[in-house]
């Protein structure tokens, strides 16, 4: 039997940098703690969406800081470095999902990943939203795929946002309690300068926090973070 160090391969597949520890970043510090394998995939490049047109040779040297800062914040919480798709921001939707799924699937192929955290589907925005269906696609429970488990987390200021149109309500089935880990998720977060804002907007360090202990609270706890349970195989 292999032991609990060895069996566990833990992949966060995200929409954007911070969206990472936004969703999860408590919960991934946990998972490191206790020696486990722990690998991100960031798929689009963030920032450019900002602009009137996308233009990467333009914001080159700030995608680049960019992806500084998402290492520079995977270390705080003892993980290592991202991998990146580099697709546009916010434009997801404009890519042929097949082409997203097979960058997703190349990841999961490389970590064979006993655990998966992502998006929620019913989210506001369509990167998160086009990220989680081709999670579920490219971990499809085929005989012999690797993964038990998808876990689909909530980002603030945006799964909030979302109307019942859009998709399912986040309700929430299992909690991780992240005492000992939200300083550090915080901390990182406040690396993000680019992409943190003040509050009371929702993707503020006060805010995050609150959601942290709103979400302990529902469970007992001083902080916790909340997954909808899209799937979880019990193998004997």
């Amino acid at each position: 039997m292999r032991s609990e160090k060895s069996e566990k391969s833990i992949l966060i597949v995200a929409a954007h940098p911070d969206d990472e520890i936004l969703g999860v970043g408590g919960t991934a510090a946990l998972h490191a703690a206790k020696g486990h394998r722990v690998e991100t995939l960031i798929l689009a490049e963030g920032l450019t969406s900002r602009d009137l047109r996308r233009d990467k040779e333009k914001r080159s040297d700030d995608l680049a800081l960019l992806r500084q800062t998402a290492a520079n914040a995977a270390e705080v919480l003892g993980l290592p470095a991202p991998k990146f798709g580099g697709l546009p921001d916010n434009r997801m939707d404009g890519i042929q999902l097949l082409d997203v799924i097979k960058i997703v699937e190349k990841v999961v192929n490389d970590v064979a990943p006993d655990i998966v955290y992502t998006h929620h589907g019913g989210d506001l925005n369509i990167d998160h939203r086009v990220t989680h269906q081709a999670v579920l696609t490219a971990c499809r429970p085929v005989p012999k795929a690797p993964t038990r488990a998808i876990y689909t987390f909530e980002t603030v200021s945006s799964t909030e946002w979302a109307g019942p149109d859009i998709g399912p309500v986040f309700q929430p089935q299992r909690y991780v309690v992240i005492d000992k880990f939200l300083e550090k998720k915080l901390e990182a977060l406040a690396l993000y300068t680019t992409e943190m804002l003040s509050f009371p907007h929702s993707r503020s360090l006060e805010a995050v926090e609150a959601v942290a202990r709103v979400r302990g609270s529902q469970v007992g706890a001083a902080a916790a973070e909340a997954f909808v349970v899209v799937r979880d195989i019990v193998r004997g």
